[in-house]
């Protein structure tokens, strides 16, 4: 039997593979099957909850979202919320692609180094990070004791529970997620692509515009899309690091939850945050789309 012939012969003895890379249907069905049981167990039947109870505690109706949409506290913790979140997703993404960008370009020791910078926070408890920051910023902490000891000010400064103390620690605890989705994009960039721009007479700032942030907009946005979304939810370092004048929904409802329980109301409330994130995330994809085209 010729070559070509027994080569035809073993591909049809083989199984049809309904995915390109050999996993028939049923294959794929099952390796998927462990996933999608953990969504259903752990966010899907969690979340049917809690509308359910929304809608029909204490009593079938609307009313919970009434309460929520309807009251001017809840309405300026809601706001309060979505802004600490955008400024520590700003921020984040200000302090973490120059890291990114950098940990891309370098190799060796000093490419172990800043990894390691960047994932130890990782490996420490959001708890101990809280518990930290409040040596550093309470009244006699390690930052107002530097500035009394050069004269910079008389008396010391009120900087825990504060807005700006929430912002600080939460772009500490949230800043090596935005790193590491972009250095995750920026790595796989050739860097033929720089020499070659530089060959045509751009300079490092017009390369760095119209040839790496393009194509680094993937991992931007999945960076933002992430440290968004935990900002939203971040329960531990506000309620810790924050008072009552920095009061963010994940607070609230665990207040409702712990303390009123009253779980309707808290129901209404995570529908009305989750709803809204779900949007914001739509309009920014939305944007980052037309600017990756533009």
């Amino acid at each position: 039997m010729p070559a070509s012939l027994q080569h035809e012969a073993l591909m049809l003895a083989q199984p049809v593979s309904d995915d390109p890379r050999g996993f028939s249907l049923r294959q794929s069905l099952l390796l998927a099957a462990p996933a999608v049981l953990c969504l259903l167990a752990f966010f899907v039947v969690p979340l049917s909850t809690l509308v359910e109870q929304s809608l029909t505690s204490p009593r079938l109706g609307l009313q919970n979202y009434v309460r929520a949409l309807g009251s001017d506290l809840y309405l300026l913790i809601l706001w309060r919320t979505i802004r600490l979140a955008a400024i520590v997703t700003v921020l984040a993404l200000l302090l973490g692609y120059p890291v990114a960008l950098t940990m891309s370009r370098v190799s060796g020791r000093v490419a172990g180094l800043l990894a390691i910078c960047v994932l130890i926070p990782l490996w420490t408890a959001v708890l101990v990070r809280a518990y930290a920051w409040i040596v550093i910023l309470q009244r006699q902490g390690l930052v107002n004791e530097a500035l009394l000891g050069l004269g910079v000010i008389r008396e010391p400064l009120r900087m825990l529970y504060t807005e700006g103390a929430v912002i600080l620690a939460t772009t500490h605890v949230l800043l090596p997620f935005m790193i590491l989705s972009i250095f995750s994009v920026l790595r796989t960039i050739p860097p033929d692509l720089d020499r070659a721009a530089a060959n045509l007479g751009a300079s490092a700032f017009a390369t760095f515009r119209h040839v790496t942030l393009p194509l680094s907009l993937p991992g931007i946005y999945s960076g933002v899309l992430m440290v968004f979304i935990l900002a939203l939810g971040f329960y531990i370092t506000p309620a810790l690091l924050g008072g009552p004048e920095t009061l963010l929904m994940a607070t609230l409802i665990g207040q409702q939850t712990t303390e009123t329980l009253d779980w309707g109301l808290a129901g209404a409330l995570s529908v009305t945050l989750l709803v809204i994130t779900l949007l914001l995330v739509g309009l920014f994809g939305r944007v980052l789309r037309l600017e990756g085209k533009g």
